[in-house]
This record gives C-alpha cells, sequence and structure tokens, in this order.
C-alpha cells in the first residue's frame, strides 16, 4: 500500500462523535494540496451493494473551510458538491469542519448514540475530486461522552497508528478503498476463528443474553472455508488478508450489506444462537442469519472483485446501470444456501425447504410475466429498490428469479456435459478472469455479452434460447422438468380449497390493511385496493389475526359482504372467494430417481 510521506500529499480526516444524544460526527477533512482553482468536494449519492439514490449529504448539517486559521467561503454547486474558493497561498493546505447527523439504523448509512457508533464512508467521508487515488488517511477518536469510555473499533481498514480494535489512525490506499470498510465502536461482543489461516472476526453490537460464540465460529468457519476452497480449490486461498462479520442485533431487523472484507450486518437478537438452549438444531431465525452471513460472504467475490463493467469504476454521484445484477445477487442468493449444505452446517432436506420457498415466492406474484430479470437489474434504481403496494402485479426480483435461474443453469450445464461441468466451473471462471487482480489493476468488469458467451465456452453449448426466454423473457423456468433427472421430486402442494382473498397484509396495529391486492385475485375482482382497512365480513368485525379464521368458515366461491374504510371512507364490496393460489412447492429426493441431487455436490475444478 503506497503511504503517505512528504513527496506523496495525502488526504486526512479526523471522525469523532461529537454529541451522541444529538446523533452528530464532528469531521475534518485536511488536503495538503488542493486544486489551484478551488478545491471541490462530493459526499455520495448512493452506497454501493444497494441501488437507490440516498442523497447521504442530506445530512450534513453544519460546513465551513479555513486555511491557516482565516475562513474560506464554500460554494454549494448542487446537492452533494462543494466547491471551495482558492487559495491565496497555493502552497497552504485546505481545511474543511462539517457535522453529520446519524441516526439510519440501517446497513446503508450512519448511527450514533451512547450505545455505539456506526458509519460507512459514503455517509461521512466527502470527496476531494481529483485525488481519488491518493492515500487517505483517518484519525477515529473516542467521543468525550462517558458512554464511551469503554468503548472499541471494529473495522478491516488497515491500522497506522493504531492498535487492532483501538482508537488511532487508520489507511486507505484511496478514497474507493476508504469507503469499503464500514466502522462500529461500542462495548461488543468479540471472536475470532480462522479459516484457512486467515483471522476472521466477529463483532456483536447491542444486547444478546447468553450468546453462543463459540457455535457461531463454528458454523461461520465452516462456511468461510468452504467457499475459499470454491474459489480456490488448490491454492485456498482468500483474496483478503482478514475480515470482519459486523452485526447490530435488535428486536426485529434484517439487512447485509457486503464489503471487500467485511460485511454489515443487522438481525433480530433472537436469531442468533444462545448457550440456554440445549438443542443443537438449527432454528428458522439462525438458518435466516447464517444465510445471510453465507450470502454476504459470498459477494466478497462476487460483485466485490467480479464486478459488471457498469460498476469498474463506480460513479457514486448517479445512478450506475446494469443489466447483469440477477447474476451478481441472483447467483450468489443460489449459493448462499447451496454453500450451507456443502459445508454440513445443513442436511439436504433443510436445502430442499429452502429452495422451495424461494420458488413459491417467484410464482407468487404476476410481476413476473411483465418483466424480465435482466430489465428488473436494470431498472433496480426506479423499481426495486422503491417498491410500491402494486409492486407483486408489476416486478420480479432479481434476487429470487435469479437465484433460480443459477439452479437452471447449473442443472443444464450438468445435463450437456454428463456432469463434467457446472456452473461452479463458470463462477470460477468468472473468478479467474475477472476479479482475482481486480484490486491489483489488473481486473476489469465483465460485460453481458461475455458472460453469455462464457456459458457457451464452459458448456460446449449454445445458451442464447435460455437467456431469451429465462433472463431477457419472462416465460418460467420448467425446474420439474430439469431436476427430475436428478433425483429431485418436485411437488406443487396448494391447497386450493382453502377460501382466499388473495392478498397480503400489512402491520398497523390491529387493523386488518391490505398492503398489496394481487391481480385477478377475490379482492381485485371486488373492487378492493392496497391501504383498504378491513372492518367486517358478513357483519363480524375483521382484525389482523382473525381473518384467516373467519373466511375458513366460508367454500371456495361463496360470496362475503365487506365493509372496509378507503382513507375515512366507508365503503362496501361484494367479494367472491377463491381457492388459494399461494403456490406451496416442496422438493425432495425421489427414491425411485438416479439420487445424484444436481447442485448439492460441488463439481471438480478442472
Amino acid at each position: 500500500m503506497k503511504k503517505p510521506n512528504k513527496n506523496t500529499p495525502a488526504i486526512a480526516y479526523s471522525i469523532v462523535g461529537h454529541d451522541l444524544a444529538a446523533h452528530l460526527f464532528h469531521v475534518t477533512l485536511t488536503v495538503d494540496a488542493p486544486a489551484e482553482g478551488g478545491q471541490v468536494f462530493a459526499l455520495p449519492a448512493w452506497i454501493p451493494g444497494s441501488y437507490m439514490i440516498r442523497e447521504f449529504s442530506r445530512n450534513i448539517v453544519r460546513i465551513r473551510a479555513e486555511s491557516n486559521g482565516e475562513p474560506v467561503a464554500l460554494a454549494k454547486l448542487d446537492k452533494h458538491s462543494w466547491q471551495a474558493a482558492p487559495l491565496k497561498d497555493h502552497a497552504a493546505s485546505l481545511t474543511v469542519h462539517y457535522e453529520v447527523y446519524a441516526w439510519d439504523m440501517s446497513v446503508r448509512a450512519a448511527h450514533l448514540d451512547q450505545n455505539h457508533a456506526f458509519y460507512n464512508g459514503t455517509s461521512v467521508f466527502l470527496r476531494v475530486l481529483g485525488q481519488e487515488d491518493q492515500p487517505h488517511v483517518v484519525d477515529i477518536q473516542r467521543p468525550a461522552d462517558e458512554a464511551a469510555k469503554t468503548w472499541r473499533v471494529a473495522t478491516s481498514l488497515p491500522e497506522l497508528k493504531a492498535k487492532r480494535y483501538g482508537f488511532g489512525t487508520y489507511i486507505a490506499s484511496n478514497y474507493d478503498e476508504l469507503i469499503d470498510h464500514p466502522v462500529e465502536q461500542g462495548d461488543f461482543a468479540l471472536a475470532t476463528f480462522k479459516a484457512h489461516g486467515i483471522p476472521h472476526d466477529i463483532v456483536i453490537s447491542g444486547r444478546v443474553p447468553n450468546l453462543d460464540l463459540p457455535r457461531l465460529s463454528a458454523d461461520l468457519k465452516k462456511i468461510c472455508e468452504t467457499q475459499i476452497a470454491f474459489f480456490e480449490p488448490k491454492a485456498k486461498k482468500a483474496p483478503m488478508d482478514r475480515y470482519v462479520f459486523m452485526t447490530l442485533a435488535v428486536g426485529d431487523g434484517y439487512g447485509g450489506l457486503e464489503h471487500r472484507a467485511s460485511t454489515a450486518l443487522i438481525c433480530a437478537r433472537a436469531d442468533l444462537p444462545s448457550t440456554a438452549s440445549a438443542s443443537k438444531d438449527i432454528s428458522d431465525g439462525y438458518l435466516q442469519y447464517l444465510g445471510l452471513c453465507s450470502h454476504e460472504y459470498f459477494h466478497t467475490w462476487n460483485v466485490k472483485r467480479i464486478k459488471p463493467a457498469a460498476f469498474a469504476p463506480y460513479n457514486l454521484q448517479v445512478e450506475n446501470y446494469s443489466p447483469l445484477l440477477w447474476l451478481f445477487e441472483g447467483f450468489t442468493s443460489y449459493y448462499d444456501d447451496l454453500m450451507l449444505v456443502r459445508a454440513g452446517v445443513i442436511a439436504e432436506p433443510a436445502y430442499f425447504k429452502l429452495l422451495g420457498k424461494t420458488i413459491g415466492s417467484v410464482l407468487r406474484g404476476s410481476g413476473r410475466t411483465k418483466q424480465s430479470v435482466a430489465d428488473s437489474s436494470f431498472d433496480a434504481w426506479g423499481k426495486y429498490y422503491r417498491q410500491d403496494e402494486n409492486a407483486p402485479n408489476s416486478i420480479i426480483s432479481y434476487y429470487t428469479k435469479g437465484s433460480l435461474i443459477a439452479l437452471a443453469l447449473d442443472l443444464s450445464i450438468r445435463a450437456k456435459t454428463g456432469g463434467k461441468k457446472s456452473l461452479d466451473d463458470v463462477m470460477r471462471a468468472l473468478w479467474q478472469r475477472y476479479g482475482r487482480d481486480f484490486y491489483q489493476g489488473g481486473g476489469r468488469g465483465v460485460t453481458p455479452a461475455e458472460v453469455e458467451a462464457l456459458f457457451d465456452e464452459i458448456s460446449g453449448g449454445r445458451f442464447k434460447p435460455f437467456f431469451d426466454k429465462y433472463i431477457r423473457g419472462t416465460e418460467d423456468l420448467p425446474l420439474a422438468k430439469m431436476l427430475a433427472p436428478f433425483g429431485v421430486k418436485y411437488n406443487d402442494e396448494r391447497k386450493s380449497a382453502k377460501p382466499s382473498l388473495d392478498v397480503n397484509l400489512g402491520k398497523d396495529g390491529n387493523d386488518c390493511k391490505l398492503s398489496s391486492v394481487h391481480e385477478n385475485g377475490a379482492a381485485h375482482r371486488a373492487g378492493l385496493s392496497a391501504g383498504d382497512i378491513l372492518m367486517a365480513v358478513d357483519g363480524l368485525r375483521v382484525t389482523a389475526a382473525n381473518l384467516e379464521t373467519l373466511l375458513s368458515r366460508y367454500g371456495v366461491g361463496s360470496e362475503i359482504e365487506i365493509h372496509a374504510f378507503r382513507r375515512d371512507e366507508l365503503m362496501t364490496f361484494t367479494a367472491t372467494l377463491q381457492g388459494d393460489r399461494v403456490p406451496g412447492i416442496s422438493l425432495s429426493l425421489d427414491p425411485a430417481g438416479k439420487k445424484s441431487a444436481g447442485p448439492l455436490r460441488p463439481s471438480a475444478a478442472r
């Protein structure tokens, strides 16, 4: 790493939790050699991995600049950019002071209070335009508040003059690296394990009674070693020198964001393993958490280093459009659960249950017949990340359908090559050609045409018809037919006799509020809309808890009278109940089949 010296001007920051109760970070930025015409600064408008313009600059509450102790005027250029006036002394440095409001308890932005501090660089570090390739040094300072006297620091950012987990200076070789290492501060639980020789830290913030860190360490070690060996089966070499899992445990929450040597996660504290539990079975919540960890860890290769051409490099001020998120998010969603079973963390029946649930979720909405996953990828900025009440009827998730496309491609390659090749070989080829040397200057982003050509190359076949039908088109994948030769039985167990309005309910106290109404379902045909609050069915009061019980008293085809509030107006509707259209997909090994189970068996590296 290039370190600053007297011949290499550095970009230097200091950051401190200035007022924990007001949720304010104070950041100081010093530029040794500002642009002579007036240095321009900008805060990113979005964070890589979360494809939505978030306008982080709106959280800067005060900003000023100075040089040699004298104030320097700052002109606002647009919603996220400022330009300092030219300095009279061209040899002088320029310092910018600003405060950032941090009250977003998510993995995407920044959060500060008396319990902890967390931030992504995209939320707090102004970019010095024209000097992004210079070394960037950060002095992470302990808050003066008494509540922070025992805090530690967790980050994968390399230390410069700081001890591991300590306050002090950290360094990045450029701005892109600086914003790719989130920082957590607080009284967190900490455990460390090694995966193929590489230290991995587990950091858990938030109150979690009886947290079973040894069990969590053992499970994550299996998952990480399986993924490292997947991409580098011979060398078993990880692409980072150290990795950090940062988790904020809350009452109810879920999410993750990938980074080049760490991940920021949020989960319900009940999902984490407890030493008070005598059972060694994996609960649904813990399984969900392990799947999240597996997903974000797989991103270490797939999207952080193997990137779409549109992200190499990122333009952090505007949308970066790519039709390939079905590969980078969908394939990661395919392998996250698959790695759990290959690592021996879960058994085959548990994996098939997860896969069946994914298939059912894709088949549930009619949006899959209107939007392709290529279009869903491209439109992520305006549609997937800005979903409204009509989303099930208008869009398809490139995560879930993308994972099923990965399954179908995996099965297709195995079938075409007699089991000699698989999707594993495609992923390793992507890694070797586009990802392995990305941060060493030898990598570049992959284009959609190169992706498609790679499937032909690996399989020896022609995949254009597949891409036209299922990736650029909207046809349903024939998974039952594709799974059968591998000894996997596909069953649709939906119970059509169960009466239904075909709606989704939202959380709004005890009210039975419709969050979405499925196209051509009973509620839609009756004239009900998302946002309506159901008050009564045939004169009986409806709540969020008793709707299903009330409807169970009727048969499919029965007419019911519904009273509902739309805004503040009471309306009456007549609905004809239909059979439940929610898919109930289950998968199992067919006793009469070949029992090869396809993708459960990793292909040998060649």
